[in-house]
């Protein structure tokens, strides 16, 4: 079947060069051909993310075309003048899949607002908002290699596509030619008819403003001596993070010249992952001569930002659950100090970020949910508050993947505001002769040491689907009893919707929406939590635990993390 579609391709496919060349390439590489065409590329409710490429499991442009279709087809039934935002990052095609989207949107009779050069995931959301948009695109593959890009799809709250309108977006697209089935109209031409619109300045000022509008800092902070090292790794950060921090009164940035220009090759950082040492290693070593307060480090499509603190003489990376506590209980402390807490306060996270949340936000009398991994759940609860016109008890919100977002005005996790609120953060803890470390020891002090971690295996190709699905499987019908001698209490199946306590032989009702993933928790108050990537070929478990000191609880993690290898062999 695959080779039957590949000779399509090889007659059909005359629009990209790039494309073109591939498809000669392959004829020889059976292999490469089965993996390019065994399968369509799946859209879900984070749309599309694959490797470049020709063929049906690739991204290009007949892939996006056809998902831009089944889009439009969505749009115009929930809109008679719909209106569709689209953005893209520095990822190699990125710009020319942004501009494919907007040839079939406007070929489908649907308004298209594009902004004129590459820009922030979160900036896209806001860009729906701002112009009361249907829908939203946005093409990037996030932190991912540079051999991937995606396709991200939004709904008009700002939020990632539902599920239901996912699954109808996928339903034309199963029934659309992709060579004969998609509209699409000459890009020029369409913005000269005002088809298609560029997204002014003016727009982007609004987006500082509501991130400006986020500052919880005290208005005597002086912020003008804190140093800041930034790196936008390649990617869309450099403008908008550089322009908030000017204009709460930083100016001592300096950014990494080998890693500002937009480059989706990413050279200087083949995994361009800020939860990774590796693509801080040209900032650090910038650091030991300029010696700044703090490093930032924002990803391609700049929604996650990562950090390192200069604390007794040396950097110290920060994970993404260390930063989120540190915003949290700095957010709480200073809208309780300032008077702006709302009433009845609301933080969320999800269930694979740190339950050290819970103490804090008990302190400050702030409620805590908990909600499935991706932010578009964060995204959802803040939509749900806004139903009820209720929006501005949201204060917080986070994941343990260096996400967050405080405020209301997108809904997506955001590394501007990340930024922003990280710089002003340790200003005000070194005005107090403190670093970020010092503030993060406190917490553990007064909290308990929370120690988390992860783990991912990774299964490439069809048979590494395959095995996913067989290990998932095998964890549900034959669960474990015990991990390193640590007897299981507590199963919970998302998918299944059932907590199992095995303590009492009872069952409760998980009310998240259903999701492969499971949940243990352990007698002695440690747990891992285990999925499948929405984004990647893998199986990613996170570990957590909490102790008197740091060593115990760093112990039980690597216990934990030694005993359950076996199982994804």
């Amino acid at each position: 079947m695959y080779n039957k579609e590949y000779l399509l391709w090889r007659q059909r496919a005359t629009k990209d060069p790039d494309v073109v060349q591939e498809l000669k390439e392959l004829e020889k590489n059976e292999e490469a051909k089965k993996e390019a065409f065994y399968k369509n590329l799946e859209f879900g409710t984070g749309g599309l993310r694959g490797v470049i490429g020709a063929g049906t499991n690739r991204m290009n442009v007949y892939t996006v075309a056809k998902a831009t279709q089944g889009l439009a087809a969505y749009v115009n039934s929930v809109s008679k003048n719909g209106k569709v935002a689209v953005a893209y990052d520095s990822r190699i095609k990125s710009d020319v899949f942004a501009k494919t989207t907007a040839e079939v949107l406007a070929a489908n009779g649907i308004k298209v607002y594009i902004y004129p050069e590459l820009m922030p995931t979160p900036m896209l959301s806001f860009a729906v908002r701002h112009y009361s948009c249907d829908a939203g695109v946005v093409i990037t593959a996030s932190h991912n290699p540079a051999k991937y890009n995606g396709y991200k799809a939004y709904g008009p709250d700002g939020c990632q596509l539902t599920l239901e309108a996912a699954e109808y977006v996928l339903s034309i697209m199963n029934k659309v030619d992709i060579f004969d089935g998609v509209k699409s109209v000459d890009f020029d031409t369409a913005v000269k008819e005002g088809k298609i619109e560029y997204i002014t300045q003016d727009a982007i000022e609004c987006y500082l403003d509501e991130v400006q509008k986020c500052s919880v800092a005290d208005k005597d902070l002086d912020l003008s001596d804190l140093k800041v090292i930034y790196t936008p790794i390649h990617g869309s950060g450099n403008k908008p993070v550089r322009a908030i921090l000017k204009r709460i009164g930083i100016e001592n940035v300096t950014v990494v010249k080998e890693q500002e220009k937009p480059d989706g090759n990413f050279p200087t950082a083949p995994y361009p992952n800020p939860e990774i040492r590796q693509p801080f290693e040209i900032a650090l070593k910038m650091a030991e001569e300029i010696c700044p307060d703090i490093l930032l480090a924002t990803d391609p499509d700049c929604d996650r930002v990562g950090i390192a603190v200069h604390h007794k003489g040396e950097f110290k990376l920060l994970t993404g659950n260390d930063v989120g506590i540190l915003l949290l209980d700095y957010i709480c402390k200073q809208r309780t100090k300032n008077g702006t807490m709302p009433k009845n306060p609301v933080a969320v996270k999800t269930i694979v970020t740190s339950e050290m949340c819970r103490g804090i936000c008990k302190d400050f009398g702030v409620e805590l949910i908990d909600v499935l991994t991706g932010f578009k759940f964060i995204g959802e609860q803040i939509g749900l508050l806004e139903e009820k016109g209720e929006e501005d008890r949201y204060i917080f919100g986070f994941e343990e993947s260096y996400g967050y977002l405080a405020g209301s005005y997108v809904r997506d996790k955001d590394a501007v505001i990340g930024s922003m609120l990280i710089c002003e953060m340790t200003a005000y803890y070194k005005n107090k002769g403190m670093t970020l470390v010092d503030a993060l020891n406190a917490l553990f002090e007064k909290y308990g040491y929370y120690i988390c971690a992860q783990s991912s295996f990774a299964f490439e190709g069809i048979s590494g689907m395959e095995k996913m699905q067989s290990i998932m499987n095998e964890l549900r019908t034959n669960s474990p009893k015990e991990l390193c001698g640590v007897k299981i209490t507590e199963i919970c199946d998302y998918e299944l919707s059932v907590k199992k306590d095995l303590v009492n032989s009872k069952e409760s009702v998980i009310t998240l929406p259903k999701s492969n993933v499971l949940g243990f928790t352990l007698e002695n108050g440690c747990g891992f939590i285990v999925r499948p990537s929405g984004t990647e070929p893998k199986i990613k478990i996170y570990f957590s635990s909490v102790a008197d000191t740091f060593e115990a609880s760093n112990e039980n993690v690597e216990k934990m993390k030694n005993g359950c290898t076996v199982w994804f062999k």
